[in-house]
């Protein structure tokens, strides 16, 4: 029944070309394309070329950004660097000042264990003396004494005490 109705003209399917239909469709459509170029277009245009621009800026600016942080990170390691470089030589001026240090502090022992041998000689030596000398005072007394009993004639005790003493002084010259 809907093929009998369109044949005979009444309502025409979605194949049939109307041309009426067709004019104003046209018309419509060229009024529509024209408000829409007139007033729709250079908005989208103008928001388009915006965004672009904001999307090549904001490209440059991540470059920009890529590019200060890698001069940061040069900067950085450039820094530790010179870090590293300044410890290692503090480091070496520490070793060097306790090197010196250490020799300054070896000559110092050195020197007293020096001076300290130095006046233990030295000790040795009065003490020898000093025996050395008891041992000839008492050997005076002895001889004295010896002689006395020998001689059983009590002669000055200054004199005799002389006359030993340099008979022993002789006989320390000899040696």
């Amino acid at each position: 029944a809907a093929a009998e109705e369109a044949a005979e003209g009444g309502l025409g399917g979605p194949f049939v070309l109307e041309p009426g239909l067709i004019i104003w469709t046209w018309i419509v459509f060229g009024f529509l394309l024209y408000a829409l170029w007139k007033i729709a277009w250079p908005p989208i245009v103008r928001l388009t070329e915006e965004r672009e621009k904001r999307i090549a800026a904001q490209l440059a600016e991540a470059e920009r950004l890529g590019k200060e942080a890698q001069e940061a990170v040069e900067r950085h390691q450039k820094l530790l660097e010179g870090a590293k470089q300044e410890a290692q030589a503090l480091i070496n001026e520490a070793k060097g000042v306790a090197q010196k240090e250490r020799e300054v502090l070896l000559a110092k022992a050195a020197h007293e264990q020096e001076t300290l041998l130095e006046r233990a000689r030295r000790e040795i030596e009065a003490e020898r003396e000093r025996a050395v000398s008891e041992l000839r005072r008492e050997a005076v007394e002895l001889s004295l004494a010896a002689a006395t009993k020998l001689i059983q004639k009590r002669l000055d005790g200054d004199a005799d005490r002389k006359i030993v003493e340099q008979y022993l002084g002789s006989l320390q010259d000899e040696a």
